[in-house]
């Protein structure tokens, strides 16, 4: 049967549509031997409404500034989307049916790096409904334009406590521009959600956090068409449907049965037959409204803050000056604070440029997620906090990778080096866990121009990155024009009769410099390395110092797992003739004490290392 190409809005028209969306998805999985369809089947009837007759998308302009935006955060019903643009004409028969194969834009869980629909990466749950108040601020706040924001969530993922930040931030900012649609089909991969059917358990959690709430039967179209309306009035105040639904809807073999889950239909064909048989049906989406082009903030010549050699200044200070700076020249950076803005010296930036300034207060899952969000409208975000709380929010920052996103993520208050807050304060982690990121940039400056280069420079480059700044004062040793490409190192010392390699970054480059010193005094000529780019790394300059000293000694304020050492082991993983390699590095837990206290507990100070080296010398035969 097929209906004409025109908007369904009859009950028959949506309850046929609704069909083919769940015949598609059960086809989808059936074809590929895997595949989530009983997920998809229970929300069919919430996405046909909408998609008939609610969102407004052009889907042959995917940057439309006035497109709605639509985000599948229970991604493992990829199925019912890709059924959804088959119904919106933008993908065929035969392209559904390449669901979960090699090569295919059909994965098992959407992502934008294929489809130019696809707002955000989503299967990891309890991510959608972040990321979608991120794109939701983006309108409300930033772009001021009418599109609106729907989120699909599965009542599964509402377990999830970054699903309750996102809650929250959203009622706190007021967005009446964010709907979002909860399938409760009350079963979860194993069994029985935690609330299964009750509706108002879900609903009096989101009216505490400041939501209207609409409970209806997510299987009657009228009640889903009054729903969307409704949201679509209601000015204050974002919007949960909640929807109660059976999971398998419409095939009596599989509804509302356990041990389902993430399977093909025992028999696809019966399923089909019963649902009334394979259907063309064809939707025409509703055109967004004429909207101006996004980001006409003006930009103009980047001054960078300048320091004087020699001067005492801390590179968090540093930061805070550069990214305002960078905030006057782009009119597309804005920043996400996790309600530290004191320490990490945002503070600054939302003193300046307070429109473009969002407080996310402690829940460093939103900061991540709303960032990823405001990337996906073509911003360019610096999300900030402490580096130690950055780990909290570790899923979403591998998520981000998965979308291709371009965010910036900065981590103050790194290593022992803090001194008295003690361990739970401490960074120690956070560079293991950047560089392994796909395709991640890590960069860690050790004075204050070079981290006001870098700060700039990041803006710039492609996927996460990441840059790691200190809570002390540390001398400014490099003039204000030095260069810093991302990839690069700096030799900082350097000489024809050098015996080892210091390798450094950050805090460590000091304490390098100095047992050089010491070191030089005593007879012993060792290089020094300042390697601010962790990720990628410069291979030729380690590569040339191990050639000519023969032993590469890494310093890090970090745990000796995945940092720095790490990084430079990695540069002669090739099969290339490898020095001898040395590492130092916090293997203590800490306590609290004094900075140069706890760099010399960890065994990371200048006298350390003179200590490190000498003996190496001493068992070294001279190359």
């Amino acid at each position: 049967m097929t209906t004409p190409s025109v908007p369904a809005r009859t009950a028959t028209e949506l309850q046929d549509l609704a069909r083919q969306l769940r015949v598609d998805s059960v086809r989808a999985a059936d074809a590929a031997g895997s595949g989530h369809p009983t997920s998809s089947m229970s929300a069919a009837d919430l996405l046909a409404v909408l998609l008939a007759g609610h969102l407004r998308y052009d889907f042959e302009r995917p940057a439309h500034p006035g497109n709605d935006r639509f985000i599948l955060s229970k991604g493992h019903a990829s199925p019912l989307l890709y059924a959804a643009y088959k119904a919106a004409g933008v993908i065929d028969d035969a392209e559904l049916l390449t669901f979960r194969t090699l090569g295919s834009r059909l994965e098992g869980h959407p992502t934008p790096q294929r489809l130019p629909w696809v707002e955000t990466a989503t299967g990891s749950l309890g991510q959608g409904l972040p990321v979608g108040v991120g794109v939701a601020l983006s309108g409300k706040r930033l772009d001021r334009i009418g599109y609106r924001v729907y989120v699909l969530c599965g009542d599964s993922e509402l377990a999830e406590g970054s699903v309750w930040e996102a809650a929250e931030h959203a009622g706190y900012e007021q967005l009446d521009n964010l709907t979002v649609i909860v399938d409760v089909n009350r079963l979860g991969q194993r069994g029985p959600t935690r609330h299964g059917h009750d509706l108002g358990a879900y609903a009096r959690r989101f009216r505490a956090f400041g939501w209207h709430t609409i409970e209806i039967d997510g299987h009657e179209s009228a009640e889903i068409d009054h729903a969307y309306n409704e949201a679509a009035a209601t000015v204050g105040r974002p919007t949960a449907i909640l929807a109660r639904t059976i999971k398998g809807k419409g095939v009596r073999s599989v509804e509302d049965r356990e041990g389902l889950h993430g399977k093909p239909l025992p028999d696809a064909a019966a399923a089909v037959e019963e649902l009334g048989g394979d259907r063309s049906v064809r939707v025409t989406v509703r055109q967004p409204p004429a909207a101006r082009a996004l980001h006409s903030v003006p930009s103009g010549h980047l001054d960078l803050p300048r320091y004087e050699v020699g001067a005492e200044v801390a590179t968090r200070d540093a930061f805070g000056e550069a990214l305002t700076a960078l905030g006057s020249a782009r009119g597309d950076v804005v920043v996400l604070d996790g309600e530290v803005g004191d320490s990490t010296r945002t503070e600054s930036f939302a003193k300046e440029h307070p429109d473009r300034y969002f407080e996310c207060y402690i829940a460093e899952q939103q900061l991540v997620g709303a960032s990823v969000g405001l990337a996906a409208r073509g911003w360019v975000p610096y999300a900030v906090t402490f580096g130690a709380f950055l780990t909290r929010a570790h899923d979403f920052v591998r998520m981000a990778a998965v979308s291709g996103a371009g965010i910036n993520l900065v981590g103050s208050h790194a290593g022992v080096a803090i001194g008295q807050d003690g361990p739970s304060q401490m960074g120690l982690e956070d560079l293991a866990m950047f560089r392994a990121v796909h395709g991640s940039t890590v960069l860690y400056p050790c004075d204050a121009n070079q981290t006001a280069q870098l700060v700039g420079r990041m803006a710039d480059v492609h996927g996460v990155r990441y840059l790691r700044t200190s809570r002390g004062a540390t001398p400014v040793i490099y003039p204000p024009d030095e260069e810093f490409p991302v990839g690069g190192a700096k030799v900082l010392r350097s000489g024809d009769h050098d015996r080892v390699t210091l390798v450094a970054a950050g805090i460590t480059v000091h304490e390098a410099l100095v047992a050089a010193d010491e070191l030089g005094a005593a007879g012993i000529s060792v290089r020094v390395i300042d390697a601010y780019s962790v990720k990628p790394v410069d291979r030729g300059v380690l590569r040339e110092a191990a050639r000519d000293t023969g032993c590469l000694i890494s310093v890090e304020d970090h745990h000796e797992e995945g940092g720095l050492g790490d990084a430079v082991a990695q540069v002669f993983s090739d099969g290339s003739p490898a020095p001898r390699l040395v590492r130092l590095a916090v293997r203590v837990m800490p306590g609290s004490a004094l900075p140069e206290e706890q760099l010399r507990g960890a065994g990371i100070d200048a006298a350390s290392i003179s200590a490190a080296v000498a003996l190496l010398v001493e068992h070294q035969v001279a190359p």
